[in-house]
């Protein structure tokens, strides 16, 4: 299954928003990316379709151990650019804000160069 930059996003708010409360409904996203419950149910839909996430008879949803993986590789990208760009003087909300831009278009080479370059500034 290709995964789109959407989709990662969904995975990745997924993963965030349960990290603060162990359930998570399709509600607490469409609020969190400020999306239309119809739009999110679709998506919900397509991932659990797709086998990166489950919903329960509750209406909880749970990351897959695939769509958990995805789901942390974004969030450690965009958590790693932000920081990045704060350290060379971006502020905080558009060092945010460009992270989720960018986190999806990077090759695994590039985003690994960067991690380096990263950790080798706060070992200076």
């Amino acid at each position: 299954m290709k995964i789109h930059e959407s989709a990662e996003n969904y995975l990745e708010t997924i993963l965030v928003l349960s990290k603060d409360n162990a359930s998570v409904r399709s509600i607490d996203i469409a609020h969190e990316l400020g999306y239309s419950k119809p739009s999110v149910s679709v998506a919900m839909k397509k991932l659990r379709e797709g086998g990166l996430i489950m919903v329960d008879e509750n209406g909880y949803i749970q990351l897959t151990d695939a769509g958990r993986e995805i789901a942390e590789a974004m969030y450690e990208r965009h958590t790693l650019l932000t920081r990045y760009f704060m350290a060379i003087g971006v502020p905080e909300e558009i060092a945010s804000e460009d992270a989720c831009k960018i986190e999806h278009a990077l090759s695994d080479e590039t985003f690994e160069r960067i991690k380096e370059h990263a950790k080798s500034m706060t070992q200076k």
